[in-house]
């Protein structure tokens, strides 16, 4: 029987670069979440994050990554394989009322957080094991401010005026653990027409975020990618690397072309949300957040040989006491394996 024949390099040959981008103009507003970007470069499969040539060097800065490493579960597997990925992005938070400039103590703070990370994706087919380092700053110097003022003047849209009222500028760390598992693997109802299930579980540790999550994402389409879904912006959450293929049952998942449509939830357990409680060691303005949010993502996403987009609407739970309802914004999600 013939191997097929791979659409793109198979993922040991292939770096992956994802840009992300949200935003609540797709909902006709302009409040809360209201602008997410992130852009990630996934190294190509490794047997051991060692292969990489900077690992292979000395320095404290090589020591610690390679003690992160070791905390990843399984890393001593030699059936899984390594992504080494690297990202920046900017998210913005906005009062509901953004015409007045005086302090509204009723409505979420202005706030912005500028951050780059740093990740280990340790995987095989059916799962996948991911910690993240993340630092940044709030305040002025995430240049939330000035993002927004920039796209709005070419936009034509009148400016927020509240701005001065925003977090004050904190150094941020966030320790993340993401774990991922095909719960249904390549489920064929008819043809090249199948379906899977993947369920997630981790959380945050740090001064911007502490949480535990954990939810679920179906999908059904035509050739369904060998990646782990379509993952809204939040951290340990980028999965378009993809998935180990060594098994030839799944190689034919490396098609020229595949669509299909997704449906996610995932519920956190907040502990801390330096975006509603305001900065951790010094005062600024705060309003009480709700411990449990909830996400449910409905999209539709599409792969055309190294590109893969993807579309989606997220509706969020009530964040913080006194908001009116809950939240809508689009996600776009754009990949190209290389």
């Amino acid at each position: 029987m013939a191997m097929p024949v791979f659409a793109q390099n198979p993922p040991s040959e292939s770096w992956t670069f994802t840009a992300r981008f949200e935003n609540d103009l797709f909902n006709s507003t302009d409040r809360f979440y209201t602008n997410g970007i992130k852009l990630n470069w996934f190294s190509p499969d490794l047997n051991w994050f060692e292969d990489l040539n900077w690992m292979q060097q000395q320095g404290t800065l090589q020591d610690i990554t390679r003690s992160m490493f070791s905390l990843l579960p399984y890393h001593d597997d030699e059936t899984r394989q390594g992504n080494f990925a690297v990202s920046i992005g900017q998210m913005m938070y906005t009062p509901n009322d953004t015409v007045t400039s005086e302090l509204i103590l009723s409505e979420r703070p202005y706030a912005g957080w500028l951050y780059g990370g740093m990740a280990f994706h340790s995987k095989n087919y059916r799962v996948l094991d991911s910690f993240e380092i993340q630092l940044g700053f709030t305040g002025r110097w995430s240049l939330a401010k000035q993002a927004q003022d920039l796209v709005h003047s070419i936009r034509g849209i009148p400016k927020a005026n509240g701005w001065s009222n925003q977090i004050k500028t904190e150094p941020g760390l966030m320790l993340v653990y993401d774990h991922k598992y095909r719960l249904v693997p390549h489920l064929k109802f008819s043809g090249r027409w199948g379906a899977d299930a993947i369920i997630h579980g981790g959380g945050t540790l740090g001064n911007i975020s502490t949480y535990v999550n954990g939810g679920i994402e179906i999908r059904t389409g035509w050739d369904l990618p060998a990646d782990f879904g379509s993952a809204i912006i939040r951290p340990g959450g980028d999965t378009n690397a993809p998935a180990d293929t060594s098994d030839v049952r799944y190689r034919d998942d490396y098609r020229s072309f595949s669509a299909h449509i997704f449906m996610a939830m995932t519920t956190r357990f907040v502990l801390r949300d330096i975006f509603l409680d305001g900065n951790t060691f010094t005062s600024s303005h705060s309003v009480e957040k709700k411990s449990l949010v909830t996400d449910l993502v409905l999209g539709i996403s599409t792969v055309y040989r190294k590109f893969k987009f993807s579309y989606a609407h997220v509706l969020r739970t009530r964040e913080f006491n006194g908001e009116p309802g809950g939240h809508d914004f689009g996600s776009i999600n754009l990949s190209f394996t290389y």
